[in-house]
């Protein structure tokens, strides 16, 4: 059994959406990962100039 790479299962999931949801999907997806980061950056600055102050 091959193992799915991101482009075999990109190529899948282009194959199955019309392309504004292909779109969609891939702004959402994103997106989500922008908030994911800049909230834990924000975290470990925050973190990090408590930890200086002690």
């Amino acid at each position: 059994m091959k193992k799915f790479t991101l482009l075999g299962l990109s190529v899948f999931a282009l194959t199955l959406l019309t392309s504004c949801e292909a779109i969609e999907t891939i702004f959402k997806a994103g997106m989500w990962w922008g908030i994911i980061l800049v909230v834990a950056i924000i975290g470990l600055v925050i973190w990090l100039f408590s930890r200086g102050r002690n």
